[in-house]
């Protein structure tokens, strides 16, 4: 089978080292193209980056040259889909511009996701909102497809299969790993032996996008909190129902929750629970297969129309790149390009 070509652009930073290990040996997809910031054009993947990631690069990336952004070069390449991992004010201006060229942009940044035609997409919850890319013009046009914010992808991924029980409120309190923030990031000096009570925009954010996502209008209230861990995000969850909900309910729903599309990067069970009072943790954001790709939750409780539960989502991988490459698989398989 000949693979899609694409391209990474913003190659370097965390998020998009995620892209790059991921894509490495993607069945459907083969990197053609990266970008980064332009004191690293010309210059070796292996020898400019600064490997976040807590395994090794894998090998096939590292001689990889980093080139200019150029969509004409890119267009020149045949590259198909472009994966995007740029800041949100370098986005706002190139993604635009790489979607009127005809390519068909996954990305990560928020400059673009709360326009009325662009999906807000994670394919276990809300499918259906893929057709939205023939409102920009598919298949005439290019397009862009946006992933959510990070907490809001592992909240959604919880909360879609219990729609069916009417939720009327949704209050959650975050504790988001220092990745969040990118490279370089936090300074050490703010967040060692401490936790940072804000964390701007994000708390708008998951308030606006997962009733965009899930197509429903609860009561949303957060708090968003940075600690001093590298991976993963963890969530306090509380969801007011309208009708009277058990935990076995709930417990059920989410091990029944397969409905997926059978995509490469589409874990078994997409929602896993545990039922230890230690779980879920931080330190287990990589697991799973493919790593970090399933949403674990654990701590289940039950007071009157109210259920609690803790949950986890790798911040980078199914909450950014991971879940912009699992949109471009969903993509390909509904509108038929392999």
């Amino acid at each position: 089978m000949e693979k899609i070509k694409v391209a990474v652009i913003g190659a370097t930073g965390a998020v998009g080292q995620v892209f790059m290990w991921m894509l490495a040996d993607h069945p459907w997809f083969e990197v053609d193209y990266i970008t980064a910031s332009a004191a690293r054009v010309n210059q070796r993947y292996g020898s400019t980056v600064h490997w976040l990631l807590p395994f090794e690069m894998p090998h096939a990336i590292r001689d990889r040259t980093i080139s200019e952004f150029s969509g004409e070069t890119m267009k020149e390449r045949g590259v198909k889909i472009v994966f995007s991992a740029l800041p949100a004010s370098v986005a706002a201006e190139a993604e635009p511009l790489l979607r009127d060229m005809g390519f068909y942009i996954f990305s990560n940044a928020s400059a673009m996701r709360y326009h009325k035609n662009v999906p807000i997409l994670i394919p276990e919850t809300n499918l259906e909102t893929l057709s939205l890319i023939e409102d920009q013009g598919y298949p005439e046009k290019g397009f862009v497809v946006t992933n959510a914010n990070c907490v809001t992808t592992g909240l959604a991924m919880a909360v879609a299969p219990l729609r069916k029980f009417g939720i009327k409120q949704i209050s959650l309190c975050s504790y988001q790993s220092v990745s969040g923030a990118g490279y370089p990031g936090l300074s050490s000096f703010d967040i060692t032996d401490n936790c940072i009570p804000y964390i701007g925009g994000e708390e708008e954010k998951i308030e606006k996008e997962i009733k965009k996502i899930l197509s429903f209008d609860p009561i949303v209230d957060a708090y968003c909190v940075r600690v001093p861990v590298m991976f993963g995000h963890l969530e306090a969850v509380w969801l007011t129902f309208e009708q009277e909900v058990s935990i076995e309910d709930v417990l059920k729903t989410w091990d029944e929750f397969r409905e997926v599309p059978d995509l490469p990067s589409t874990p078994k069970l997409p929602v896993l629970y545990d039922g230890s009072n230690t779980f879920p943790q931080p330190k287990y954001a990589f697991w799973g297969t493919p790593k970090g790709m399933e949403v674990y939750t654990g701590r289940i409780k039950k007071r009157d129309n109210r259920i609690g539960f803790m949950l986890l989502v790798n911040n980078l991988v199914k909450g950014s790149a991971g879940g912009s490459i699992q949109n471009a698989e969903a993509f390909v398989q509904k509108y038929g390009l392999l």
